[in-house]
């Protein structure tokens, strides 16, 4: 989210930050790992899987260095330029969204690839999906871009509410969407038996998908139905605190009023952002070859592997 107004307290407790920092670090860690068991395993070196990985490192990278700000820089944090403060604030959610975007395309390509006509024209399906999302990236991205230009002209003070409703509305438009995009992909998936080879080789089951799939679009849509209720001009009930307090929107409020307000605002982002991405990196972290294909190279025996191919030089799981 794009912080309105002094985003971190001053008076944040050193246990807190740590905290924060921690989880995301071992994120960061955890997936610079996979990268490199790639490397070492010898698979696909430049695959839908290697990219996701690299948004993900990124985007822990940069949730981790936010954090960081804590300790020494909060002032710092509060007025930076116009591109870093896009960068810390802005860029985290655009990934996370690209994150989406390139799950869907590979899931559908899997239904077309399951489907028996996608081998004699494969650009059919590609070309569609990769104008669609890429359309719906270029949209997210230039939304976010525009929003927190316009915010630092303001200079967090009297910002117009259409700026944040706009924001809003199109973010969590386009996330709810994707979701329901991929929830669908996966269902075809577990009723297609020939797609579930391809699941099957990946290490998982077609149950341990839908699981996380339903998991990633519940997480989705209530951060966008409660987003939309937070920045709602219809009144709601107070219940003793306000709604942007825990809403990922709640850097509509000064943060620094009280340590309660950090504390909420770190839960929102580990719920709503740090846990999805979880998921996902620990659904298709990289696998182990079976150990036939690393004691022989010479083997001719045809595989199909989901993302982490060892057979990475003859593969057709590309971003091609």
């Amino acid at each position: 989210p794009i912080p309105v107004g002094p985003s971190y307290l001053p008076k944040a407790t050193f246990g807190l930050t740590v905290a924060y920092i921690v989880l995301y670090a071992l994120l960061f860690l955890f997936i610079y790992a996979q990268l490199w068991l790639i490397l070492y395993y010898k698979h696909k070196r430049l695959s839908y899987q290697t990219v996701f990985l690299f948004l993900c490192l990124f985007w822990s990278g940069l949730r981790t260095t936010l954090f960081s700000f804590y300790f020494q820089n909060c002032v710092l944090a509060n007025n930076l330029s116009t591109f870093p403060y896009w960068l810390l604030y802005c860029c985290p959610v655009c990934l996370q969204f690209i994150t989406l975007c390139l799950l869907n395309m590979y899931f559908a390509q899997v239904v077309f690839k399951a489907k028996g006509k996608y081998a004699s024209n494969p650009s059919r399906y590609k070309r569609p999906l990769k104008i669609t999302f890429g359309v719906a990236v270029l949209i997210f991205v230039a939304t976010n871009i525009t929003c927190a230009v316009l915010i630092r002209q303001y200079n967090g003070q009297d910002i117009p509410e259409a700026i944040i409703v706009g924001r809003v509305i199109i973010n969590d438009s386009l996330f709810v969407i994707s979701a329901i995009l991929l929830s669908v992909c996966i269902y075809k998936i577990a009723r297609m038996p020939t797609a579930n080879v391809l699941l099957e080789a990946k290490g998982f089951t077609v149950g341990q998908s839908i699981a996380a799939s339903v998991g990633i679009i519940l997480l989705y849509v209530s951060r966008a139905m409660y987003n939309l209720i937070a920045v709602s001009p219809i009144s709601t009930p107070s219940l003793g605190y306000s709604w942007l307090n825990v809403s990922d929107q709640a850097d509509l409020l000064n943060l620094g009023a009280s340590d309660l307000n950090y504390i909420v605002f770190g839960l929102v982002l580990f719920f709503w952002e740090l846990l999805p991405t979880s998921i996902v990196v620990i659904l298709y972290r990289v696998r182990r070859p079976p150990q036939d294909l690393m004691s022989s190279s010479m083997s001719t025996q045809s595989y199909k592997y989901f993302f982490d191919n060892p057979r990475r030089y003859d593969s057709d799981d590309d971003l091609s």
